[in-house]
């Protein structure tokens, strides 16, 4: 697949009419459904019988995975993929909510924030590392993070990252080193931020120098304090196309994920480029666990480690457009992809990401009421 059909799976989805709260992505979008229908999500797709039949059955975001690499995996290990589909973490979420642990599903797909939320809650299955010989492939910087330490309960699946994007036309990139630049009063009226609530209070949590994951309520009051005092810059709160407001001549710099900014140089603005802050970026990172009681967890770690394998992490790295968490995987990259440094940065940059994990309800109730006094601040 060409790098230059990048389309996130966030954006896709606002295309087609629905919302998410989740950061994940998607992109190059094949047109193949393998083995199940989104039509299943309204119902119980598990219900399908398959009594004494050797299968998997696997819940995963809507076009997010390669059709070959299932076709190799059935060919090769004779299990039959049961294959179903979700569009937000939200949806998957509250459908095994109302399964209450009946083990339904073998495999499921959450983000950082959902893994956390979900171990927390005895909604996953421990993993047998032992049953993961390619597990040793996976960088360091996605492993033994905040929300599953010790990789416990997932396996990194696909990541990307929400930095800074710079019109360089506009404005010297080489002056553009931290998420405190957004302040800078030269950019009054030209700062884009994402329409996403966390992202966005965690960059004054880094500005801060306080923990992302905090639920001390000062923390998070001397963050909305300090983003108030950003709002002469921003123009645009958007996470609809958060290229848009670059190639329409609006912003200059701001918030966006890497992706957004692959596409808007694959749609004719090369001038847009992206940064990797000095604090960190803000990562998300899907994943793959086994839900509480699955049937058929054996064939899960089968499944699992077939992922692994580089050559199939590598092929739905480039197919879906996204990064790998697998080294040995990336090596298998087109140059072209895997020394994009948007897409891979160089280690030292990515040691510093943090990914979102879960909180409490009343430190999202908290984080609600000062994100709509600061929309209320523009």
């Amino acid at each position: 697949m060409s790098n230059t059909k990048f389309l996130t799976r966030r954006r896709f989805l606002e295309i087609t009419g629905v919302g998410l709260a989740a950061l994940s992505g998607m992109s190059a979008l094949s047109g193949c459904q393998p083995t199940g229908s989104s039509d299943e999500i309204e119902g119980e797709s598990a219900a399908v019988n398959t009594d004494g039949k050797n299968v998997v059955k696997v819940y995963n975001w809507t076009e997010y995975i390669s059709d070959d690499v299932l076709k190799a995996f059935t060919k090769e290990t004779g299990i039959e993929v049961v294959y179903s589909t979700f569009d937000s973490n939200e949806a998957m979420y509250a459908k095994l909510k109302l399964m209450n642990n009946r083990g339904d599903y073998d495999i499921i797909f959450p983000s950082t924030d959902f893994v956390d939320k979900m171990r927390k809650e005895g909604m996953l299955e421990q993993i047998d590392h032992s049953k993961l010989p390619n597990f040793k492939h996976l960088g360091k910087a996605f492993l033994d993070a905040g929300f599953d330490p010790e990789n416990k309960f997932s396996i990194p699946y696909l990541w990307g990252s929400s930095g800074i994007a710079v019109n360089k036309n506009r404005v010297d990139i080489d002056t553009i080193r931290s998420w405190n630049d957004l302040w800078r009063p030269e950019f009054e009226g030209r700062v884009m931020l994402m329409n996403d609530m966390r992202d966005v209070f965690i960059i004054g949590l880094l500005v801060l120098g306080y923990p992302v994951m905090t639920e001390e309520p000062q923390h998070i009051k001397e963050s909305y304090e300090i983003l108030s005092k950003m709002m002469p810059n921003v123009r645009t709160f958007n996470s609809d196309a958060p290229r848009m407001p670059f190639i329409e001549g609006e912003t200059y710099l701001g918030m966006a994920w890497n992706g957004e900014v692959i596409m808007a140089q694959d749609q004719g603005m090369p001038e847009l480029d992206f940064v990797y802050p000095k604090e960190g970026a803000i990562m998300w990172m899907d994943n793959m666990c086994i839900p509480k009681n699955a049937k058929n967890q054996d064939n899960a770690h089968v499944f699992i480690d077939f992922i692994l394998r580089p050559e199939n992490s590598a092929i739905i790295s480039e197919e879906i457009g996204y990064g790998s968490p697998s080294e040995a995987a990336k090596d298998l990259l087109p140059p072209e992809i895997a020394n994009d440094q948007i897409i891979y940065p160089p280690e030292e940059l990515l040691s510093l990401a943090t990914f979102r994990g879960d909180v409490s309800d009343s430190t999202m109730a908290l984080y609600q009421k000062y994100w709509d006094r600061l929309k209320v601040d523009m």
